[in-house]
């Protein structure tokens, strides 16, 4: 059976995106996390990782559908309400419209399966 029709646990899933941010080069520094914007508005994030001096942050969306690009605008506002940027959102499938808001914004979009095969 492929990767992509194999059911997977929220649990695996970060624990193949931690192997995956480790094997890339990056450190975790916090695992669910809420922190408070600019705006005042607390936002949440499931990992921050940092890769040399730059932290992103990380949405883990495992859900049975496309993720679209409200979820990718609404990762954006946040990301930049904290003051970071080129966050990563991890999930099963995105759209077109999100891979290209993505693709102009610098957003980084992985999917469960680009993640297995860089590990492979």
């Amino acid at each position: 059976m492929s990767f992509e029709k194999r059911e997977i646990s929220r649990q695996q899933l970060l624990e193949l995106s931690l192997k995956f941010f480790k094997k890339e080069g990056y450190k975790l520094k916090n695992e669910k996390v809420i922190l408070e914007g600019f705006s005042g508005i607390p936002r949440s994030f499931d990992l921050i990782v940092q890769k040399g001096r730059r932290e992103q942050v990380v949405w883990i969306r495992d859900w049975n559908r496309t993720i679209g690009i409200n979820v990718i605008i609404g990762l954006d506002t946040a990301s930049d309400d904290i003051g970071l940027s080129n966050p990563i959102i991890i999930g099963g499938k995105f759209s077109d419209h999100a891979k290209s808001y993505s693709n102009r914004r610098k957003i980084i979009l992985l999917t469960k399966q680009k993640m297995a095969r860089s590990l492979s």
